[in-house]
């Protein structure tokens, strides 16, 4: 499959569209939307000219992750690469990446028939053998990958073709519709196959393990006019090859749909703007199907046919489970509470380092980048998601894990006042110094939180009191030491002899310290870092992660910078729902070729709970909310919401010139405080 190209400076690009000169006169790309949004929330490609075209989707059930790489060649040809990972089928040694995986291509699949003539997926045309062409027309997203396709010429039958995972099954699924639409009866036939592959018994972790690719429902059907008959293709894993469940294709597929539901029922955003909708809407999927039910309980993966069964500090601890809480996804807060009770489990009393990584379904770690500020993560991740969840019994199993981190990070804080340690999330890949910009942000960030968690539980005042006057401490120490002119930006060096501008500059809005805003934000929107996938890195380098995208734009709307942070959240949310690689934020490129990693999702998510809506939870049932509503928006809603003990929905509306109503609806029960747009008011459910 042809990699996915990033288009990371701006000289040379086609077609331009100017922002506001207070956008520090940056240009960006003008989008030509190849994906359109349909009625259903979903979205489509028409197969019609820009070709060649490729991409890769990953689809994720609790036993499976489906990786398909799909494209179509300039004749039309489509073609499609499943890899098949199974999470809990391991090998040995113990690593991040021991699970089993297997590939299947076209030529793979077993052979259909329509009135006898083969079934060519890679002809476009009937040939002049007999065979039938195969004319994919159209490809839809929605937790369910669908191409629409017809064979024949004239037209014979109209085929839809559905990939998708089982939702609690090592099993991932193909499956075939064909219908006739011509004035005659069809005859349709799929072949008979099974093809199985078993592990090295010395290799395999509990015994050897079998891959089946096997057909289901096969044989011959014909089909009078309008008449329609269903084949299917399944990638299963098992320990027990001679006893094979019996497979009931629809059934699956209608536990896929009803699972994809499930995430989308609670938490919906309503704006005036269908693109970002429909992004958060999608980035729920992601966020929350990529749950892996292991023997060490439910853990978050990020996929990416690398990281599954497995847990991190920043992924799992510090991105994605402060999001759960919010989502109102049972799965999804069992895996964020399972997470830090993972984590937990390695505190000690010499306040030795927690592991980066739990991995191999919790049976073994990965330390291989050292401290990573990995106890800051899970303080920060941790006090805002029992917070936010609201459950007084969940919060005191998570006090021990935050307090211990919080000591470990006060134990390595150095002579200027700041913590010291060995790396960041980056884990080496750039340089991050003695003591970084991120860790020290998330410790302040842990050190706020801990202090409103710590009142909640009824803990010593002089404990609470404490954290509360070493956050005050290190803010100044970090204004102090990382404070600084960075190419003419009144911003932040991320380490003590930084030059250069990093992305990660974004990090002190996110937490509330906004003394060097505009200089931070000029810098995060200028051509040295903004790029057409978002920030680089560090300016003057071609890579670029989501991740620091994702947090600079949560950051810039708690400014209060919203018109700024809308301009640059419209561009990024229409490139990765509708653009050339779709539907989720990504990971990074080089690395991963844009990997849909699934924690980044979240982090979308939280743009607009904890920027656009300001939410920052203060109590099991009280939050500060600080909206940031649009100039050319009259309302905005967060709907659904499972948080803080409570379900409800948020209404953030425009009244008269410098007015915000904020209403909060409990059931029947409705309440609205009247504010001044910019304002923060305490909200108690």
């Amino acid at each position: 499959m042809k990699a996915i190209k990033s288009i990371t400076f701006f000289a040379g690009l086609l077609l331009m569209v100017q922002l506001p000169a207070s956008a520090q006169n940056i240009v960006l790309p003008k989008q030509n939307d190849r994906w359109a949004i349909q009625p259903d929330g979903s979205i489509t490609w028409n197969i019609k000219g820009r070709l060649p075209h490729a991409d890769h989707i990953e689809m994720s059930g609790e036993k499976v992750s489906l990786w398909v790489e799909y494209g179509v060649d300039t004749s039309g040809i489509l073609s499609i690469n499943r890899t098949v990972v199974f999470p809990t089928f391991r090998m040995l040694p113990d690593n991040t990446r021991s699970h089993i995986s297997y590939t299947f291509r076209d030529n793979e699949l077993p052979r259909f028939y329509i009135n006898n003539r083969l079934l060519r997926t890679d002809l476009t045309k009937s040939g002049r053998s007999g065979d039938l062409g195969f004319s994919a027309k159209s490809i839809n997203h929605k937790g369910i990958m669908r191409i629409s396709a017809q064979a024949g010429n004239p037209a014979l039958v109209r085929i839809e073709r559905s990939m998708f995972p089982s939702v609690d099954k090592p099993m991932a699924i193909e499956k075939f519709a064909f219908t006739n639409i011509s004035d005659k009866p069809v005859t349709v036939s799929m072949e008979y196959l099974n093809r199985e592959v078993t592990t090295d018994t010395l290799r395999s972790k509990g015994g050897p393990h079998t891959v089946i690719m096997r057909s289901v429902n096969q044989g011959r059907r014909v089909l009078q006019a309008g008449q329609s008959a269903t084949f299917a293709i399944c990638y299963l894993a098992t320990d027990h090859p001679a006893q094979l469940m019996t497979i009931d294709i629809n059934a699956e597929e209608k536990a896929r749909a009803n699972r994809v539901a499930e995430i989308l029922s609670p938490l919906q955003l309503q704006t005036p703007d269908s693109v970002l909708n429909t992004e958060f809407a999608f980035a729920k999927i992601r966020a929350t199907e990529s749950i892996y039910k292991t023997k060490g309980g439910y853990m978050h993966g990020p996929g990416g046919l690398a990281y599954y069964a497995a847990i991190w500090a920043n992924d799992q601890a510090e991105y994605v489970s402060p999001f759960f809480a919010f989502s109102g996804d049972r799965i999804g807060n069992l895996s964020a509470m399972n997470c830090y009770r993972l984590f937990a489990r390695y505190m000690n009393p010499d306040y030795k380092a927690l592991p980066s990584s739990i991995v191999a379904e919790g049976d073994t770690v990965w330390k291989g980048a050292g401290d990573r500020g990995d106890q800051d993560m899970i303080a920060s991740g941790a006090a805002r998601y029992a917070l936010t969840y609201g459950n007084v019994d969940s919060a005191k199993v998570l006090w021990p894990l935050i307090t211990w981190c919080l000591e470990y990070s006060r134990r390595h804080i150095n002579s200027e006042g700041v913590v010291e340690s060995k790396s960041d999330e980056l884990e080496g890949r750039f340089p991050s110094g003695k003591a970084n910009l991120s860790t020290n942000c998330l410790y302040y960030d842990g050190l706020i939180s801990a202090a409103f968690l710590g009142k909640q539980l009824h803990q010593p005042k002089a404990q609470t009191d404490a954290y509360t006057a070493q956050a005050i401490q290190l803010r100044a120490a970090m204004e102090k030491y990382f404070g600084a002119k960075v190419e003419g930006f009144d911003t932040y060096r991320y380490y003590e002899t930084n030059d250069v501008l990093r992305a990660w500059i974004c990090l002190p809005l996110t937490v509330g310290i906004f003394d060097r805003s505009k200089g931070t934000i000029d810098a995060l929107f200028s051509p040295r870092l903004w790029t057409a996938d978002g920030l680089a890195t560090q300016a003057g380098k071609e890579t670029f992660w989501d991740r620091s995208t994702l947090y600079a734009l949560r950051g810039v709307l708690q400014t209060g910078e919203t018109e700024k942070a809308m301009n640059f959240l419209r561009y990024y949310s229409r490139r990765r729902l509708l653009g050339e690689h779709v539907p989720y934020p990504v990971e990074a490129y080089p690395e991963g070729n844009q990997r849909h990693l699934s924690a980044e999702s979240g982090l979308y998510c939280r743009i607009f709970i904890e920027g656009l809506f300001g939410i920052r939870p203060i109590g099991f049932s009280s939050f500060n909310c600080t909206p940031r509503l649009p100039k050319d928006w009259n309302e905005m809603s967060l709907n659904n919401i499972h948080s803080f003990g409570k379900v409800f929905d948020l209404k953030i509306s425009r009244q008269g010139k410098d007015k915000i109503a904020i209403t909060i609806t409990q059931g029947d029960k409705k309440h609205t405080y009247t504010i001044t747009d910019g304002a923060m008011t305490s909200i108690n459910l």
